[in-house]
């Protein structure tokens, strides 16, 4: 039996009689890829950003955004880069799973939902290359100190920061120097 997944992340432009400047994006927050707000033209890779907040929803047993303990509102992808960062990524496993889970395993999904929602559209795998790391087909690559989070990204690229002029010495904004393209290929095959 094959699962099929409706319109998560899927997102569609209605009102086809309005220009680029004024076409609206369809989509559940949380879902939406970052570059959506900005281009409002969905493509493969804002399916795969869509296909990565699922993968951490399912795997963690939170909303894509949810309240913490301090009434805060929190990115699930934030959340979990946290303790990807701190070493704890099996401590946001759904509490409902007890300990009856396979740790490889879990790992391996909540690592490729990072990946699949990296901030750069071009850097996230296509599917193909998501169903060979679920399949074990290949193992996915790890996630580097050169994985920024959404946040500060989307905040370099608000900010209007010219990549090529940012003066960086630590690896971590060492990625602002370097073009998707080449965040790609750090990620996929490391340094």
């Amino acid at each position: 039996m094959n699962g099929w997944l409706g319109d998560f992340g899927l997102a569609r432009i209605y009102d086809h009689e309005n220009t680029a400047e004024t076409t609206h994006v369809a989509g559940t927050m949380g879902y939406l890829a970052p570059e959506l707000s900005r281009a409002g033209r969905p493509t493969p890779f804002s399916d795969v950003y869509a296909f990565g907040v699922f993968l951490l929803e399912v795997t963690c047993g939170r909303k894509p955004i949810f309240i913490d303990e301090q009434n805060s509102r929190v990115l699930l992808i934030e959340w979990v880069l946290e303790h990807h960062h701190n070493g704890s990524m099996l401590d946001m496993v759904d509490p409902r799973l007890g300990r009856e889970f396979n740790t490889e395993e879990v790992t391996i999904v909540l690592k490729l939902g990072l990946l699949c929602t990296y901030p750069l559209p071009n850097a996230r795998p296509i599917m193909r290359k998501v169903m060979q790391y679920l399949d074990h087909d290949q193992l996915p690559p790890d996630l580097s100190p050169a994985y920024i989070s959404y946040i500060m990204m989307a905040q370099m690229q608000n900010e209007g920061f010219d990549s090529h002029n940012m003066p960086c010495s630590q690896p971590i904004a060492s990625v602002a120097t370097v073009s998707g393209e080449s965040s790609a290929t750090i990620l996929r095959e490391g340094r």
